[in-house]
């Protein structure tokens, strides 16, 4: 993984940390594209606090932006969630190597001790 795409993951988790911004983004995705003002009406948080939150999730390169006529209009980028989701993937994978290891460790460990039936 490059520093770039590491950068990239820091920055995905710290926007992703905040429930409202997960649910932002979830409600962007599911329009396609949405404004600050329909994103108000659906979620239980200021217009003032969307465009906050959205101000979060541009800097972090998981949404942008677009100006039409005298609202902007927000889609999902969706090439730093892969980066993260492939780190997360990276990470499990070698949680679960190791996981199995240690288990192997234990039934060799376990295996001999009561070998002797007493």
């Amino acid at each position: 993984m490059t520093e770039a795409d590491q950068d990239a993951v820091t920055e995905v988790l710290s926007a992703l940390a905040d429930p409202t911004r997960r649910r932002i983004l979830d409600a962007i995705a599911a329009h396609g594209e949405a404004t600050a003002t329909v994103l108000a009406r659906e979620l239980p948080v200021s217009r003032q606090a969307i465009v906050k939150h959205l101000a979060v999730l541009t800097r972090a390169g998981l949404v942008t932006g677009h100006r039409e006529g005298r609202e902007a209009r927000y889609t999902v980028l969706p090439a730093r969630l892969n980066v993260t989701a492939r780190w997360m993937d990276r990470v499990a994978s070698e949680w679960d190597s190791r996981l199995s290891a240690i288990k192997r460790l234990a039934e060799d460990a376990g295996g001999g001790s009561t070998a002797t039936g007493a």
